[in-house]
């Protein structure tokens, strides 16, 4: 555990990546993710998560645009759909991704979920895309040790991301350890239980003793544990909120509390099982 937490940290092939991202999973297309997205961008986000599978991504490509940012100064992640995965149809669904996107390289494509019958293709053909230099880093997602360890087994190459579920209600050490050890970034979605756990008295708590509100505190809490985390809202107020969390620190006592809370609670599917 952590305190002090730098606001960007370097992967395992040196490509930079900020700690905190707007994730767009559940915003609906067309205008409500563009406004979310430039919004985020005008409070100083720098990292957008978005995938095929959420069809959003022309609207992010937009608000990029539209931002007056830098494309250079925004770290872009998408993701391969299950219907997509193989080696072939990969490859033209980094470019479809690209196209919609309206970008000439992604700064992060992660293999959604890990299918049996094709992860390990799709894996190849994210090496190439890799080489190729149309992503700057690749990665995985919904990846638990086992489905690690088997594509460690059989690439060369590491991901950079493991992008998983991670709260403090489903608080995954061993993952995060393992990932620590074989130098995988952890990254965090639904750091915020999607709004259902933060009335839990003791997230209440430990936000009222720093004059923080439970998001922040979850968000801090993954912070802490090295995690990249990717919170996501389409309202203004609460996009805002959820990137104030550079400025306090969880104490130590804080942090055991809220480790404690896990239940292994999920928003999303269960990929335990998944063979």
């Amino acid at each position: 555990m952590q305190t002090t937490v730098e606001p960007v940290v370097k992967l395992n092939n040196g490509v930079m990546i900020p700690r905190l991202g707007l994730g767009v999973y559940q915003s609906p297309p067309g205008q409500a993710t563009q406004k979310a997205v430039e919004y985020a961008l005008k409070v100083g986000y720098r990292h957008i998560d978005t995938a095929r599978i959420y069809n959003n991504e022309s609207d992010v490509g937009s608000a990029l645009r539209n931002s007056g940012v830098k494309r250079e100064d925004v770290f872009v992640t998408t993701k391969l759909w299950n219907s997509d995965q193989g080696y072939e149809t990969a490859l033209k669904a980094c470019d479809a991704s690209l196209k919609r996107l309206g970008l000439k390289y992604l700064d992060l494509y992660l293999i959604h979920w890990p299918v049996q019958e094709t992860r390990d293709k799709s894996w190849k053909a994210l090496v190439q895309l890799l080489k190729d230099g149309k992503c700057r880093s690749i990665g995985v997602s919904n990846y638990t040790i086992q489905h690690l360890t088997e594509l460690l087994e059989q690439s060369d190459i590491v991901p950079m991301v493991n992008q998983v579920e991670f709260s403090p209600f489903l608080y995954q050490k061993q993952l995060l350890d393992y990932c620590e050890k074989n130098k995988i970034q952890l990254e965090a979605y639904s750091p915020l239980t999607q709004g259902e756990k933060l009335n839990h008295p003791k997230i209440q708590e430990i936000a009222k003793k720093h004059n923080k509100t439970p998001a922040q505190v979850l968000i801090r809490w993954s912070l802490q544990h090295n995690l990249v985390t990717i919170p996501k809202s389409v309202r203004e107020e609460r996009i805002k909120e959820n990137s104030q969390v550079f400025d306090y620190n969880l104490t130590t006592e804080d942090i055991r509390i809220l480790d404690s809370l896990d239940e292994n609670f999920r928003n999303s599917w269960d990929p335990t099982n998944m063979p």
